[in-house]
């Protein structure tokens, strides 16, 4: 796997698009670069791109999310609306792009990221789902996000520390780098299971014990199911006599209680009958006067009513009187009070207009108050605008002390205006602002023009590295005209001499057919020119000379290696011409720009320095910037002064404003000192609108009153004449007697049925008697001769000998139960330890081998086969970066940190401590590598990126650590990444990715080449 290109906007402090093409620029000369920078500039924002283009995770927030976003503020650029990564790489499977974004909505809130990938020759989208594009992206590299990390980004420093480490600190350090801490925690999981289920099969071996001792033995189980037999066959007997006898007891029960309900019956019909004749004593008069008068119920019940009303009437005129005389006097009082509201004497018949023209007078003054106090407030609101600027404060209770405060700060501002004008007298201090923007002018047009002079000054510094270049390409390219013209001589006489050997050679070949044919010739077989079978001439053959045939060779060897320095050289010349032209055109365009620029630079800004001399352009914006500032103090003192002068006279008339308005407050307040006249007004004329309404309407109401009272009088006259006459038929004297015999409908409704109700009751009983005297003769013919005692006796002693025989059964079933219920669980309980112990046979030999309390045991083994792994892969790097060195464990007799075997000293091993700083260095980067390549298993990774380590090293250690770093980046064609903010690294490392903050807390990338 090779990242190609990495694409990113608006990530931490990388504001804007940024791209670096890792197959283009400087890149393809030099794969290994370095990212350089300050501390906080981004440099791990570049690799934060790459994990979040391809795995939505960066390593300081894991998976990234919005709310993750919001909350931290990382990822996105501050104050940006949008961001996105892009990684490009290259696979044995193809080349692929992987994006991740985020945007904000019109609202301003963060959408939900995005992630899509796609073939990167093709642009074909592969997947859009952003859950599924990190698995994807996983199964196309061959690592997962932990292992790309730890392949990708080589933590150099932790292995330096790695390598000196103890024994026990290597196996922290180890299991953190690898991420193995897995181990550990199986090591203690495995021993307190096993202390677990073992402490389990123990505690119920002690409970087989305890049941086995509360088993019956055989005999014991044998008597006990005879016995019980026994005892449930008396108890069956028993049984039958006692409900014999419970019946028996039962049937006197029921005859005594039928004799009671009988005697009780016939007290309650007795009862009943006196209950009924108390009544009738009581009410039964009552009842029948009622009777009497019931059907004139409605003519007595009107008339009552009649009556009631005309009272009720009589009360309610009586109530009015006392109204309208309560009435009046409430007059009387009002009326007094408003004339002492007014200040005057008044009646009724002129209290509404003495009342609102005592208003119009209060309303008046209190308009002229408020006219002053708004002419008061518009003048101390243009007095407090003309000193806004000022250090005056207004103090409205002391206007006169405030009127010469003004005057003091007057003649100190005239003061402090005479000494500016004094300094500033070069300028016409009249037109002091056409003067300053003049002066603005000049200044504005004196900052372009030191940014074009210094863009001027960068143009020529690059025409001078251009005309270097050309030069230093005429100096290489002034020999290889001669050197063609020499190697074309050569190449030709070459090829002469070539030609003339492959003829000569033909020659021969000519010369040679006889004899080539003579030596193919075999007895037995025909001559292909005579026919004959048998070859005397075939025998004593010449020699073969094969010396011209390596003569051939060896000159076509010097013929191919000088055409191929011929075409070397000629296309090394073309390469230099053509770069010459390049640079000729390049430099031209440059003088040119350069030409046009000065000649611009000078029509545009050559009248700022009419002197012929070009001025120091930040000298000269400095000192415009201070005759600026002056020239504004001094417009803002000359405003002021006026301001001051202008305040003075508004002053003096806030304060004639205060007295008038003071005297017509003083006016005011003889008059009416209350807060709201026409509240005030208001309540007092509603109050007697009120009491002149309510003496209208007690008026109404009394003759009204009058007019009903007359007409209840006449209807209760009438209804008289007509029910009188009805009612002395019936025994009354008048309606008020016949009205008193006449009951409610409810309460004779109530007696009536309570007549009813005790005369139902005498006839119940005395059916109910007849019925259980009928019963009760039935029930004596079935009752035995013994009397209740005997029966009860008997029956005690049944229940006595039942109950014993019933408990000793129950005692006897509960012990066979026991018996069965404990051979169960026994037998569950020796199959669940059975069980457990098979089980636990594991779980034992697991402790055993590699649980302990701490888990250390199996993480020292793991450990140990990982270090070991660790080791091999470590010695393969390092054996392509020196072959001095070996690592390897340390032995039982020697220290426990690591071991170096130095195979230049015949195989010494000595401690890993004891190494200079660049052993250690090639030591530890060697670790990394193998660390990468562990973590990576079969895939092969191209793009390395190593993480400081850099800044501790001595200036020849640093030279040698980056001559090993050269040499791996020559052997192995990866592309090498340096994470460093070491100046040295400039020097030695050509590609560079710079970045630098820029003071807003935004960095900027550049590449160099």
């Amino acid at each position: 796997m090779k990242i190609l290109k990495i694409e990113f906007k608006n990530i931490n402090s990388l504001r804007g698009k940024h791209e670096i093409d890792f197959t283009s620029g400087p890149f393809r000369a030099s794969s290994l670069f370095a990212i350089t920078g300050p501390t906080g500039s981004g440099k791990s924002t570049i690799l934060d791109v790459i994990s979040l283009a391809l795995f939505n995770k960066i390593p300081r927030l894991s998976k990234v999310s919005k709310n993750e976003i919001e909350q931290t503020g990382a990822i996105l650029t501050r104050n940006q609306k949008e961001a996105y990564a892009k990684v490009t790489y290259l696979t044995p499977s193809g080349k692929f792009s992987s994006v991740w974004s985020i945007s904000t909505n019109r609202n301003g809130n963060l959408r939900d990221h995005e992630m899509d990938i796609f073939n990167a020759d093709t642009g074909d989208l592969i997947e859009s789902k952003k859950s599924e594009v990190p698995g994807k992206n996983e199964k196309l590299i061959g690592l997962n996000y932990n292992q790309f990390i730890k392949s990708v980004v080589l933590a150099q420093g932790e292995f330096a520390q790695f390598l000196k480490a103890s024994k026990g600190e290597r196996g922290e350090l180890l299991e953190k780098i690898t991420g193995t801490g897995i181990y550990r925690q199986l090591g203690s999981k495995v021993y307190e299971k096993n202390k677990l289920v073992n402490q389990d099969i123990q505690r119920e071996q002690q409970e087989c014990e305890i049941i086995e001792k509360q088993l019956l033995s055989e005999e014991e189980l044998k008597q006990t199911k005879t016995d019980l037999k026994e005892k449930e066959t008396s108890e069956k007997l028993l049984e039958k006599e006692k409900e014999s006898l419970s019946k028996s007891l039962e049937l006197k029960k029921n005859i005594k209680v039928q004799s009671a309900k009988i005697h009780e019956l016939e007290e309650e019909s007795s009862k009943a009958e006196k209950l009924l004749k108390e009544f009738e004593d009581e009410n039964g008069e009552a009842l029948k006067q009622h009777e009497k008068v019931q059907p004139f119920s409605d003519e007595l019940r009107k008339h009552q009513q009649l009556i009631e009303t005309r009272d009720e009437l009589i009360k309610e005129l009586e109530t009015a009187g006392k109204n309208r005389e309560q009435n009046s006097k409430q007059q009387q009082e009002l009326i007094e009070k408003v004339s002492g509201f007014i200040r005057k004497d008044i009646h009724s018949e002129n209290l509404e207009n003495e009342l609102q023209q005592f208003v119009n007078k209060v309303t008046s003054l209190q308009e002229q108050r408020k006219e002053k106090g708004n002419e008061y407030a518009q003048i101390r609101t243009q007095l407090k605008a003309e000193l806004r600027d000022s250090n005056f404060q207004l103090n409205e209770h002391n206007l006169e002390a405030g009127i010469a405060e003004l005057k003091q700060l007057s003649t100190a501002s005239w003061e402090r205006f005479e000494d500016l004008s004094n300094k500033l007298s070069h300028f016409e201090l009249e037109n002091a602002t056409e003067e300053k923007q003049k002066l603005q002018k000049k200044l504005s047009l004196a900052r372009e023009a030191l940014q074009e002079s210094e863009k001027l000054n960068t143009l020529s510094e690059e025409l001078d590295k251009r005309t270097q270049e050309e030069a230093e390409i005429r100096k290489k390219s002034e020999s290889l005209p001669e050197l063609i013209e020499k190697t074309g001589n050569k190449l030709s006489h070459s090829k002469k001499d070539l030609d003339n050997l492959e003829l000569k050679k033909q020659n021969q070949m000519l010369r040679a057919s006889l004899e080539e044919h003579r030596m193919n010739l075999k007895d037995g077989e025909a001559c292909p020119l005579c026919g004959s079978i048998h070859h005397p001439f075939a025998e004593d053959l010449p020699e073969k000379d094969d010396s011209l045939e390596n003569q051939i060779k060896k000159k076509q060897k010097e013929y191919e290696l000088l055409n191929e320095q011929y075409t070397s050289a000629k296309t090394n010349l073309k390469h230099q011409q053509d770069r010459l032209e390049e640079l000729k055109k390049a430099t031209s365009e440059l003088k040119n720009k350069e030409t046009t620029g000065r000649k611009a630079f000078n029509e545009k800004y050559g009248k700022l320095y009419e002197t012929g001399e070009t001025p120091d352009w930040r000298s000269l914006c400095s000192r415009w910037e201070q005759e600026v500032t002056g020239l504004e103090t001094f417009e803002k003192q000359k405003n002021s002064l006026k301001a001051l002068n202008s305040g003075i006279p508004l002053m003096e008339k806030l304060f004639g404003l205060m007295q008038e308005g003071k005297k017509i407050s003083e006016q005011l307040s003889s008059v009416y000192k209350g807060q709201g006249i026409h509240q005030d007004s208001r309540m007092l004329q509603n109050s007697w609108n009120r009491l002149t309404t309510e003496a209208k309407t007690i008026s109404e109401r009394e003759k009204e009153l009058q007019d009903k009272t007359k007409s209840r009088k006449e209807e209760i006259s009438k209804l008289e004449a007509e029910t009188l006459p009805k009612i002395r038929e019936q025994g009354f004297e008048d309606l008020k007697a016949a009205s008193a015999a006449l009951m409610p409908d409810a309460r004779y409704n109530t007696l009536r049925t309570q007549r009813e109700t005790f005369r139902r009751q005498i006839e119940n009983h005395q059916a109910s008697i007849k019925l259980l005297s009928s019963q009760l003769g039935e029930l004596k013919k079935q009752d035995s001769e013994k009397t209740k005692e005997e029966v009860e006796e008997l029956l005690d002693a049944k229940l006595k000998e039942f109950n014993s025989i019933k408990s000793a059964c129950e005692e006897l079933r509960r012990k066979l139960n026991n018996h069965n219920e404990n051979l169960q669980r026994l037998e569950n309980i020796r199959l669940g330890i059975a069980a457990k112990e098979k089980q636990t046979r594991r779980w034992r030999l697991l402790n055993e081998l590699i649980g302990d309390s701490q888990g250390k045991k199996f993480n020292e083994f793991a450990q140990d086969l990982t270090l070991g792994q660790l080791l091999i892969l470590a010695n393969k790097r390092l054996q392509s970066l020196s072959d001095r060195y070996k690592i390897d464990k340390p032995a039982e007799d020697e220290d426990d940190g690591l071991v170096a075997i130095d195979e230049h000293m015949g195989g010494q091993r000595r401690s890993v401590k004891t190494l200079s700083g660049g052993e250690t260095f090639i030591l530890s980067l060697s670790m990394a590598l193998a660390l990468s390549d562990l973590a990576s298993k079969n895939v092969e990774i191209n793009s390395l990126f190593i993480d400081e380590g850099f800044g501790t090293l001595d200036p020849e250690t640093l030279d040698q650590t980056l001559d090993t770093l050269e040499k791996l980046q020559a052997e192995s064609s990866k592309m090498i990444g340096i994470i460093s903010h070491v100046d040295s690294l400039k020097e030695r490392i050509a590609t560079q990715i710079r970045l630098q903050r820029n003071g807003q807390g935004y960095s900027q990338l550049e590449v160099k080449g």
